[in-house]
């Protein structure tokens, strides 16, 4: 019998370094959207991710699917506009509270180009897009993907392994010439526990865990939880926490002893800590960085089973009791807490349109450590997300409308 398998099969063989057995959730099911008419946008749509509201239900998962995978190619290819186009296209239909089910009622919708809405023809008229399946089947495509979902290795190294002619993980141990880093060998070591996802569950008691060793270190101190399980969302790669004090200064030696912590709790697997290089005088920053100036760790950590609520989101057959989990630290100065919290609660979309909608609509500059006026030449003081939103003129978007 003949199937058409998901890119998860592929990835199974390159992990394994041989084909694996053909799994029910390796089959691409044949969904042909229902041709009804969809209703037409009730109003107006913004062109910026910060003026939607974006839960974690995605009503046309069919389309953005396609285009997430289209945006990825095009970011192994180091080509920037296609990426952003797909992305910023996958983040409107992601927005909409209802299911596109004819291309004539996208009319109006902003960042749908012709590219876009080609690709979104053809799945509704075949149920699969074919560019996208050519992409799913290429072998550059599977091999860079299945390299950069190891801890520590980028698309630069992805791309430069592949052109040695490797294909798998154990090509890549076996390669004496190949020297990993402390980061990728962790990324290795830990892959089957750290390529699972995390549940809320698991991040929850994480959470205990960071917050038990701050206040232990000072009863001011917290940890806040941020990235997509503050956006509502049920599974994450990683976990991700900013730990502040209310103490000025303090936040420099925090994460240290933190992790000292943790060591001495016998849980710490990894750790990359880089100390803070935030410097004021240097704000406002008018080019766009990925990550800020301070404090940061990331970390592998040992999470007990005994630790979460209901057990471990665990394979089979694992009878370890405890695995692996990522789990990524920030220590911000109280100041700019407000400025961190709105950064690392993301998504990286509606960040990414927040900052330009900034420096559009309101000669702004934004970033996680600061917000400048350019106007008035001056930096507006946050203590809270809603200050920054109010600054800027935009209805509070709550973190779980944030999953754009």
């Amino acid at each position: 019998m003949m199937h058409v398998l998901d890119i998860s099969w592929f990835t199974a063989c390159m992990r394994e370094g041989r084909p694996v057995a053909v799994e029910t959730r390796h089959l691409i099911q044949d969904v042909l959207p229902d041709a009804a008419t969809a209703p037409a946008p009730v109003a107006a749509v913004s062109q910026y991710a910060c003026q939607r509201r974006t839960t974690t239900e995605n009503n046309n998962k069919i389309f953005t699917d396609a285009f997430e995978v289209l945006a990825e190619f095009y970011e192994f290819n180091e080509v920037e506009g296609p990426c952003l186009a797909f992305r910023r296209a996958a983040s409107v239909l992601k927005s909409l509270a209802w299911s596109v089910r004819r291309l004539g009622a996208t009319e109006g919708l902003p960042c749908l180009g012709e590219r876009s809405k080609s690709v979104m023809e053809e799945i509704l008229q075949s149920g699969r897009s074919f560019e996208v399946e050519k992409i799913l089947s290429d072998e550059r495509y599977q091999t860079l993907k299945l390299f950069t979902s190891v801890f520590g290795v980028g698309p630069k190294t992805a791309e430069k392994w592949y052109r040695r002619g490797l294909r798998s993980f154990s090509d890549i141990l076996a390669e004496p010439s190949i020297h990993l880093n402390r980061m990728q060998q962790s990324g290795f070591r830990h892959y089957g526990d750290i390529s699972r996802a995390v549940s809320r569950a698991e991040a929850r008691a994480l959470g205990n865990i960071i917050d038990e060793a701050v206040r232990a270190i000072t009863a001011d101190g917290a940890a806040a939880l941020t990235g997509g399980f503050r956006r509502g969302k049920e599974f994450g790669h990683d976990v991700d926490f900013i730990v502040t004090t209310p103490e000025v200064g303090r936040e420099d030696r925090l994460l240290t002893d933190i992790i000292e912590s943790l060591k001495q709790q016998g849980i710490l697997l990894y750790c990359d800590y880089q100390a803070s290089t935030f410097d004021q005088s240097k704000l406002p920053s008018h080019k766009f960085e990925a990550m800020d100036h301070f404090a940061k760790c990331f970390l592998i950590l040992r999470l007990d089973c005994s630790r979460v609520d209901g057990g471990l989101n665990s394979v089979e057959g694992d009878s370890r009791g405890w695995r692996a989990v990522r789990v990524d630290l920030v220590s911000p100065p109280v100041d700019r807490y407000a400025f961190t919290l709105l950064g690392w609660t993301g998504s990286r979309q509606f960040e990414r349109d927040l900052r330009r909608f900034a420096r559009s609509e309101r000669r702004m500059l934004l970033d996680n450590h600061a917000l400048y006026d350019k106007t008035k030449k001056e930096f507006l003081a946050a203590t809270t997300e809603e200050d920054i939103f109010a600054h800027l003129g935009l209805e509070y978007i709550e973190p779980w409308q944030r999953n754009a």
